[in-house]
């Protein structure tokens, strides 16, 4: 497990270095030693997509305490199976690996039927805000979640590449490895779930409110 007083990308690079060279790295059959283009590649992984996995667990529904454990998960899922990931596509499968985590994340929490806590995820910021600043952003976030905890998954993956993580369709479509049409249509369904719940009216075309 990450050492809570190392940030978890300082700790699975920190592990990696320990792992890589050898048979562990969470499983038997993890890449053996003498293997130094895919510790390079993976290592090269982890530094640059770290905190886009990390973002997208918290965004597909993993608490913030389990988002560290998690992210190593699928660090350790993708060297396992490094050497079959195309160069090119390793965002993709990335992104994959994250849904299926946070699926079996969202199975054990509501197996075990944990009452939700209140997280304090949000990082200080330079201006101080004041108490009430952070409640109300706090309040936002925490229904911002709720919304997004009540959609099914594949909804839930397109909403937050769009409107959250700002890519295109034909990004989103490269990631899911779906049809473009199947993105919009998705996209159509979880804004209309997320206006229903969030109690938005529709903008028109004119900017108005429909």
């Amino acid at each position: 497990m990450i050492n809570r007083a190392e940030s978890g990308h300082e700790a699975l690079m920190r592990r990696s270095e320990l792992t890589l060279g050898g048979r562990e790295l969470g499983s038997a059959d993890a890449p053996v030693a003498g293997e130094s283009g895919t510790k390079n590649r993976l290592r090269d992984l982890v530094d640059a997509q770290y905190d886009f996995v990390w973002r997208s667990l918290r965004r597909l529904g993993v608490a913030n305490g389990d988002a560290d454990d998690a992210a190593q998960q699928v660090f350790f899922t993708v060297s396992r199976k490094l050497s079959s990931i195309r160069p090119g596509s390793e965002r993709s499968f990335l992104f994959q690996t994250c849904l299926r985590v946070a699926a079996d994340n969202r199975r054990a929490k509501r197996r075990r039927r944990e009452v939700a806590e209140v997280e304090d995820d949000e990082q200080p910021v330079d201006h101080a805000p004041t108490v009430e600043d952070l409640l109300d952003l706090r309040r936002a976030r925490q229904h911002l979640d709720r919304i997004l905890d009540g959609m099914s998954m594949d909804l839930r993956a397109v909403f937050v590449l769009f409107e959250l993580d700002q890519m295109t369709m034909a990004e989103i479509a490269e990631i899911l490895d779906i049809p473009a049409g199947t993105v919009a249509s998705r996209l159509r369904r979880a804004r209309a779930e997320f206006r229903a719940k969030a109690d938005l009216k529709p903008v028109s075309k004119a900017g108005g409110t429909t």
